[in-house]
């Protein structure tokens, strides 16, 4: 008899997102969080802080693409199987200043053997875009949880 537990998608997707963050300095240190994940899906959030403001007093746009790229990470991550960023662009609408919440709200467009595609909207709390991602990612050698250890649900 198997010892695996039995998840669903979506907890299969929240499980690899908690092994992903226990690794994740970068994100952590910026001040993320992630505010939910599915299979295929994930938003983070995050607070405009002052050490994230440019010259022009708006937000640095690595700081945009970071936090869009993290939602992508967690979205394309949420099959256990390591899965890197093969190809990402990103178009600014509008700016953000210190004190904005951001939300980052990532999207599986399509996947298809190692390779996927995601979209992922970049948000001001009160809805107003700031910036357009798209992601290719490719998947790789590893899974976040033992293989062995996980039964998904019909």
């Amino acid at each position: 008899m198997s010892d695996a537990k039995v998840m669903t998608p979506d907890e299969l997707a929240r499980a690899c997102a908690d092994a992903m963050w226990a690794e994740d300095s970068a994100s952590q240190g910026l001040g993320f969080e992630i505010d939910e994940v599915t299979a295929g899906r994930a938003r983070l959030s995050m607070t405009v802080r002052a050490d994230m403001v440019n010259g022009h007093r708006i937000c640095h746009g690595g700081f945009i693409f970071t936090l869009a790229d993290s939602a992508f990470a967690f979205a394309c991550n949420s099959y256990n199987q390591y899965v890197v960023a093969q190809h990402c662009a990103i178009t600014f609408i509008a700016p953000a200043y210190e004190g904005d919440r951001l939300i980052a709200s990532a999207q599986e467009v399509t996947r298809y053997g190692r390779s996927g595609m995601y979209d992922i909207k970049v948000t001001r709390e009160d809805g107003v875009a700031i910036a357009e991602f798209r992601g290719q990612s490719r998947s790789v050698k590893g899974t976040h949880l033992p293989e062995e250890d996980v039964t998904l649900k019909a």
